[in-house]
């Protein structure tokens, strides 16, 4: 049972900015689907909402030459239905894929599963290989922050009480990349990440000109491993040169032991599942 809470529902993108400058204690949300579950657990204490769910104008999906922009009210299923998606961002179109079920994901925003921080959101890794950006708004004005810099701590982030995430943004990949993703889950759909990977590969002439790594699941927050892509970057890859960095990966983890794997299982996947990722793109653009 919910316990009680007030709601409104704002008109307007200026409707529900000017909510969260009058009062920083309010909460904004679209697709709910980890608010609810929070407040029935009561892992959520806040009890002020404004539902963004009027709000179609953050609802797209732009395209300006190589910049791909979405709006935060994107859901997970627009992304799985845009034609184009599984070329602009593979290992997003991928994560998509593997999120949740499909009545999540028909309401799941990307907004809100950038926003709410969990170091199991499935859609963080593609992203970070996609060196995205989020965009952030307020009454005062507009910013944008990388989503590398995005996250503070767990379920802690640099957006401000007074801002909304409006949008995510990023530039398709170069034509001679490899961008894959892979999620570890005790069952094939509808479950939470036991560890997830994202890589991002571009060669050229036999070397490995840009690495992108991210990880899931396996600390406080999704995050890049910079130090197993400083191994890659320059080189022609091999397998001793792969097993390296998907070394130099798992050693950036910091798991927990939980009720889905150990914190054993979670650092020899995040190895494994590196390896055997940045095999399969090195082997796609080599």
């Amino acid at each position: 049972m919910l316990p009680p809470f007030a709601l409104s529902q704002p008109q307007s993108l200026g409707d529900a900015l000017q909510a969260l400058a009058n009062d920083d204690e309010i909460q904004a949300f679209s697709g709910g689907t980890n608010l609810i579950p929070d407040l029935r657990s009561k892992r959520e204490t806040c009890r002020n909402f404004i539902s963004l769910q009027a709000l179609d104008e953050l609802r797209y999906i732009q395209r300006q030459g190589t910049r791909i922009t979405l709006g935060a009210r994107a859901t997970i299923t627009d992304i799985l239905q845009d034609h184009d998606m599984p070329s602009d961002a593979p290992a997003l179109y991928a994560a998509a894929g593997k999120f949740a079920g499909t009545m999540v994901r028909n309401v799941a925003t990307i907004g809100g599963n950038v926003c709410c921080g969990s170091p199991a959101a499935d859609t963080v890794p593609a992203l970070l290989t996609l060196d995205a950006e989020v965009g952030l708004s307020s009454a005062s004005g507009e910013r944008s922050v990388a989503l590398c810099d995005f996250y503070t701590g767990y379920k802690q982030s640099a957006k401000r009480a007074d801002e909304l995430l409006t949008s995510m943004s990023w530039t398709v990949p170069a034509e001679n990349s490899a961008n894959l993703f892979y999620k570890l889950a005790r069952r094939k759909g509808d479950a939470i990440t036991v560890t997830g990977v994202a890589v991002m590969i571009a060669a050229q002439d036999g070397r490995c000109t840009s690495a992108r790594i991210a990880l899931g699941s396996v600390g406080p927050t999704v995050f890049r491993a910079i130090n197993a892509e400083e191994i890659l970057t320059g080189k022609a890859l091999d397998k001793n040169i792969i097993e390296q960095a998907a070394r130099a990966a798992a050693d950036q983890c910091s798991p927990i032991d939980d009720i889905r794997a150990s914190a054993g299982y979670r650092l020899q996947t995040a190895f494994s599942l590196s390896r055997r990722l940045l095999t399969q793109a090195w082997q796609q653009v080599a």
